[in-house]
């Protein structure tokens, strides 16, 4: 009787703990007016790397310099550029996209030839960066990374549910660019909190899940 209440006990303290950690709030979705008479038109598509944004707490922020955290936010904005590259390539033939992906590596040899870095791609124009890649449009995704938890308390919850990490809540967007007018044609905002955020693995999985339904260039 005492085992079988102690197993409960363990059973309810777990789903307590994974219900904090795949929370997750509706998606918001932008659509311009002049969406469909650009999306007919395009034919190439580039994904550019992710723009991140990482909010550490106050003492976590005196642990690391601001070169690290932006070495860590570049390393993970081209992480997710390739997990969403191989996310398209993996479901083409279950979406029948009506475009054709542009190889990341090719994207990031074109933008470093053109002397375009990691810092430099927000403030150029969306047509001059397409115009060097030579595509119809482009896709960046913008993440924003909150780090509430301390690293023990993640350590302890990881050891619980069973996943890592410290990160708890994240922001995410999923921008179209059209390549000819520079305009913003379709935008797919996501929210959430939990182990989500603790590899781009799991933060485009869960991103492109929810996407992939309203995603404009799928056929199906």
């Amino acid at each position: 009787m005492l085992k079988t209440f102690n197993m409960k006990k363990s059973f309810n303290l777990f789903l307590l703990a994974a219900s904090l950690f795949i929370a997750s709030c509706g998606p918001k979705i932008y659509k311009s007016a002049d969406f469909d008479a650009a999306f007919a038109r395009h034919r190439i598509v580039a994904i550019l790397p992710a723009e991140v944004t990482s909010r550490l707490r106050p003492n976590e922020a005196k642990k690391v310099t601001e070169e690290q955290i932006e070495e860590q936010n570049e390393k993970t904005g081209y992480d997710i550029q390739d997990k969403m590259y191989s996310w398209f390539l993996r479901r083409s033939e279950k979406y029948h996209y009506t475009v054709t992906f542009q190889d990341i590596s090719r994207t990031n040899a074109l933008l470093k030839k053109a002397g375009v870095g990691y810092r430099d791609m927000d403030s150029k124009d969306k047509t001059e960066i397409a115009r060097i890649l030579g595509v119809d449009a482009v896709i960046q995704n913008r993440s924003t990374m909150d780090k509430p938890m301390s690293e023990g308390a993640a350590v302890a919850l990881g050891l619980l549910v069973g996943v890592w990490g410290n990160t708890n809540n994240v922001q995410t967007t999923i921008n179209i660019h059209d390549g000819k007018t520079g305009n913003l044609l379709w935008k797919y905002d996501y929210q959430a909190s939990g182990s989500v955020g603790s590899s781009t693995t799991r933060l485009v999985d869960a991103l492109m899940r929810n996407a992939s339904k309203k995603f404009p260039y799928s056929a199906k």
